[in-house]
């Protein structure tokens, strides 16, 4: 089962890598792994998808909480979210063709961003089985390149109690950074 993981954590160096590392040294397969800043500049906000049953996932949380720079760690695989994808699909649209492309792209409610002699290159942006549905229709006129950027989600409704704690903490963080503290290892 596809398990959806949202991890806070300090935007420093070196982060994505221990966190990859991390599923890497554990075996498990990451099916989509998105990272960005967040409301808070010194927070990023990974989203993670992996395979994995329950107990397998419980796991995965604990050893990410172990991280030194885990902020806050939620599974909402079984929560109420928005859940998106973005694609860039380049066809294969010579002049009898480029009507019926163009066709499928509005009924899928996608963009196209750029028109070439022989090909379009359409955006398009929803769960992945909307971008799934189109590819499997476009496939007959020929994929000449994709790109996808993997899944990003939210919770839905108002903030959620954990992330109001992570705010918090990062309010707090922030003003012991600037503080001139040394440590002597």
């Amino acid at each position: 089962m596809l398990n959806t993981f949202m991890v806070y954590v300090e935007n420093k160096p070196g982060v994505l890598t221990r966190v990859a590392s991390l599923f890497r040294r554990r075996a498990f397969n990451i099916d989509s792994l998105t990272v960005g800043r967040t409301e808070k500049p010194e927070v990023s906000r990974m989203t993670i998808t992996v395979d994995a049953d329950h107990d397998q996932a419980k796991r995965i949380e604990a050893n990410l909480y172990k991280l030194v720079n885990v902020l806050l760690v939620e599974n909402i695989t079984n929560q109420p979210a928005i859940v998106r994808d973005l694609a860039m699909i380049r066809v294969a649209a010579a002049h009898e063709a480029r009507s019926h492309v163009l066709q499928l792209a509005s009924v899928f409610r996608a963009r196209v961003v750029d028109v070439a002699p022989e090909s379009l290159t359409i955006e398009i942006t929803g769960a992945e089985d909307k971008i799934d549905g189109l590819l499997e229709l476009l496939r007959p006129y020929g994929i000449l390149e994709m790109v996808r950027t993997g899944i990003v989600a939210m919770r839905r409704g108002s903030k959620s109690g954990e992330a109001s704690a992570l705010t918090e903490y990062a309010a707090a963080d922030t003003g012991a950074a600037n503080d001139d503290v040394s440590y002597s290892v």
